[in-house]
């Protein structure tokens, strides 16, 4: 590489950290406090709620997961409970059939594989049934303090938007990125930091990269929606 394409690099990394640095101090001014927004009483409650989150809101899984933990809050009840009961709690979840397959079948897995606790490491907890990388990441972040940044929607979207990883990058490759350029020590509160933002002030159809203050000082020459 000539020294001036080497400089051009070195410039484009500059600009992504400021906004970086930009993005972290900002976020932490509106959101100092970053309750987990599942509710749950401990690591088994949050693992099934987080199963529940996949293509659901948490407002929904919080409304439902009262009823399901009411019949079974712990591995061993949950396991005994059949299918079809678990089904009748969740079923205004996304993909409920699925969910309470998965949900009775980890707990049996947690019971005879695990004396009834969850695993704290991701090979274990991603091969649960119903569990991806995604899942498992909140479940390290959330419920055992492990430094993670889990990917969802509102995450990558918001990346994209603000610079921080390519426009046509996956989930784990924009994972990687941000892995990259924020403090360890700071993945898990801006994980849920970014969730926040992106549902109150950058929505999918709401900003479109042009009209949120992150997003518009980040790049204040943007005039097209960038989706």
């Amino acid at each position: 590489m000539a020294i001036t394409d080497r400089k051009k690099v070195w410039r484009y990394i500059m600009r992504k950290r400021e906004r970086a640095e930009y993005i972290a101090a900002r976020l932490d001014q509106i959101y100092p406090k970053t309750p987990v927004p599942l509710d749950h009483g401990d690591n088994f409650q949050l693992l099934v709620a987080v199963l529940l989150s996949a293509q659901c809101t948490d407002e929904r899984v919080n409304m439902v997961t009262p009823k399901l933990f009411s019949m079974a809050d712990n591995p061993k009840d949950m396991a005994a409970l059949k299918e079809a009961d678990i089904l009748s709690a969740i079923r205004t979840c996304g993909l409920a059939p699925k969910k309470s397959k998965a949900i009775k079948a980890l707990s049996s897995i947690l019971i005879n594989d695990h004396s009834g606790e969850v695993p704290s490491s991701y090979l274990e907890l991603e091969s649960l049934p119903g569990v991806g990388h995604k899942t498992a990441s909140v479940v390290m972040s959330q419920g055992f303090g492990y430094p993670a940044f889990p990917v969802d929607t509102h995450i990558h979207r918001l990346a994209q938007r603000w610079g921080l990883t390519k426009k046509n990058n996956n989930v784990v490759k924009t994972e990687r990125d941000l892995k990259l350029i924020f403090p360890e020590d700071r993945w898990n509160k801006l994980h849920l930091q970014i969730i926040f933002y992106g549902r109150e002030f950058c929505t999918a159809r709401g900003c479109r990269g042009i009209k949120c203050e992150i997003c518009r000082t980040c790049y204040p020459n943007r005039k097209k929606p960038y989706d």
